[in-house]
């Protein structure tokens, strides 16, 4: 399929998740992540969920990130669709922005370069790799400019489908996708 029936789909289908079925999948994803080779890294970053939508909930993969006391990095939108990345301290205040994203108002920056794992957010992936986002392509730009060695994992509340057809160049594929029942490793 294409990325754009794709995203048409799977926005429509997580709309129709109940709010406690989006909650217990949260935490489902959060204890797959457990099973992933990942875990002698320092620097995470980690999106924050929208408040207005339906998306899977990061809570419960930041408190095992702040559990295992990790360097944990959160996104704030630029200017230019870019992403600027702060770590994330008790002295960090959050404020949501248009789309209901909690975001930095202050903190430390952290260059890409320092980032050693990133959850990446998604609506599809299929089984080599590849995701649908929301298609500004904030990630894609991200990604892209991150180290080769960075480890890419994705978060879907659904299982993957068998390839997404207009595939480009500039995607980044994941290393990793995590869903409620299962760790793809690609």
């Amino acid at each position: 399929m294409l990325k754009k029936e794709l995203r048409i789909h799977y926005l429509e289908l997580r709309n129709s998740v109940s709010a406690d079925n989006i909650a217990q999948a949260s935490a489902d994803i959060a204890n797959q992540a457990l099973r992933l080779p990942v875990w002698a890294y320092s620097y995470y970053h980690i999106f924050l969920h929208s408040l207005k939508k339906n998306e899977l909930h990061t809570l419960p993969l930041l408190n095992l990130l702040q559990g295992k006391d990790k360097e944990v990095v959160v996104p704030k939108v630029a200017p230019e669709n870019q992403l600027e990345h702060y770590l994330l301290t008790d002295q960090t205040r959050l404020k949501p922005n248009a789309w209901g994203i909690p975001e930095p108002v202050n903190g430390i920056p952290v260059p890409v370069e320092r980032i050693d794992v990133i959850f990446v957010p998604l609506l599809a992936f299929d089984l080599q790799g590849h995701r649908v986002g929301y298609g500004k392509g904030y990630y894609d730009r991200f990604l892209a400019g991150c180290r080769a060695d960075s480890i890419k994992i994705g978060l879907s509340l659904f299982s993957p489908v068998d390839s997404i057809s207009d595939v480009n160049a500039s995607d980044v594929p994941l290393d990793h996708c995590l869903t409620p029942d299962e760790v793809y490793t690609f």
